[in-house]
């Protein structure tokens, strides 16, 4: 009876763990996690941080459905360490778990600078569930945040805490706005958007300190400013989180390498999600988790049948009423790109395309969602477009006829 171990379950562990059971269903499959919860939507921590989601629903599945699915569920239980040429792990209790193929699916943390004051009570991250549950109570007895970090999550965030009635200042160290998903004409319009609807936004300011002696009560910025502030909050990166493979001696740079099976420099380990590095590259998001998660599971369970090429990033935001969809190269810009930009103040409209020798490789859609699926399938399907090059955002013109391969 094949073992199948798997260190975190997060999207990846808990999605590979789900694909193992069902592939190999005589398998014996145990995945760990170091919290107390079983998988739940980080994602959506923000939207139980602002009240609008209760605990219970963002959890994917209570914990009696893992051994419905023949998954052995341990919480609370860290592992410790790796030892490939024995194939087992180590736990933090000193239990020796024995495996035949393993998957790291250990994630990843959240960036905070070394800057004075970031160990004051009222610093916070938003990573875990715990954390969310710590910022919305002392959300209760705080009248002004600050976020540090414009991008999606900063920008999520900010959005919770204003419904939780703070006054919310956002500092972007970036000279705009989610500069991984936005150009600077995009990032414009949506900063004066966010600054309408009551958010403070300081782009390209760096915080050098945290203010106060007991507690946190603001941030002091480069220039010298003071910002004030009785909660805290880093949204400024991620750490991906590889010491158990670094120090099992498994090839990590920034992330654990992989290759195209997702398997690391170690015969039968396997790494997926925040944690894994493929062609120097770290994901961070949960579709490129799902995706790997499943090919790597198909590897484990079936030898290298199923190769991972890589996944076209893509990035929602849904804020103050306001939807931003990113897709592909969405900051791409200069030769030999084709740049295609249209701006609808009055509808609240923005969006980029972004062409690459006739195929579309990345957008921009601010406002626009009736274009997000035509023009995923058209950059999947890689189809020279070049022919309506003019057209593509005329408003009456059909992007999905064209996705189909309705227009000749």
């Amino acid at each position: 009876m094949p073992k199948y171990l798997i260190v975190g379950s997060g999207a990846a562990g808990a999605s590979a763990a789900q694909n193992l059971a069902k592939a190999d269903p005589a398998a014996q499959v145990i995945l760990l996690e170091d919290e107390p919860y079983p998988y739940y939507y980080r994602p959506k921590l923000w939207e139980f941080l602002a009240g609008e989601l209760e605990q219970p629903a963002l959890f994917y599945r209570p914990t009696e459905w893992y051994a419905s699915q023949n998954i052995a569920l341990r919480l609370q239980t860290k592992a410790a360490a790796i030892r490939p040429a024995e194939h087992q792990v180590i736990l933090a209790s000193g239990e020796h778990l024995p495996y035949d193929r393993l998957l790291l699916s250990t994630g990843s943390c959240c960036f905070v600078p070394a800057i004075p004051g970031v160990t004051l009570p009222g610093v916070h991250v938003l990573r875990t569930l715990e954390d969310a549950l710590a910022i919305r109570a002392h959300a209760s007895r705080s009248r002004r945040a600050i976020i540090i970090g414009g991008g999606l999550l900063g920008l999520e965030t900010a959005r919770a805490l204003s419904a939780l009635h703070l006054e919310v200042s956002v500092i972007e160290m970036a000279p705009y706005l989610l500069p991984r998903q936005l150009d600077r004409e995009g990032a414009q319009f949506l900063q004066a958007r966010l600054q309408s609807l009551g958010l403070t936004i300081h782009p390209g300011a760096r915080p050098v300190a945290i203010l106060g002696e007991t507690a946190a009560t603001g941030v002091r910025l480069e220039d010298g400013r003071s910002l004030p502030g009785e909660l805290i909050l880093f949204s400024a990166g991620i750490v991906p989180r590889v010491e158990l493979a670094r120090e099992a001696g498994l090839s990590t740079r920034q992330g654990i390498v992989v290759d195209q099976f997702l398997q690391t420099s170690s015969d039968d380990i396997f790494a997926a999600g925040d944690a894994a590095e493929f062609e120097q590259r770290i994901y961070g998001l949960v579709n490129p988790a799902l995706e790997q998660a499943r090919i790597a599971a198909q590897n484990m369970a079936g030898g290298q049948t199923a190769v991972y090429r890589g996944t076209i990033p893509s990035a929602t935001l849904k804020l103050l009423g306001m939807e931003l969809t990113s897709l592909g190269e969405a900051t791409a810009e200069g030769e030999p790109l084709v740049i295609l930009r249209d701006l609808d103040e009055s509808a609240g409209r923005y969006r980029k395309l972004v062409l690459r020798d006739g195929i579309l490789v990345g957008a921009i859609l601010l406002n626009d969602a009736s274009s997000v699926l035509p023009v995923r399938q058209l950059m999947a399907s890689r189809r020279n477009v070049s022919g309506f090059q003019s057209r593509l955002l005329e408003r009456t013109f059909d992007l999905q006829a064209l996705a189909q391969g309705k227009l000749a």
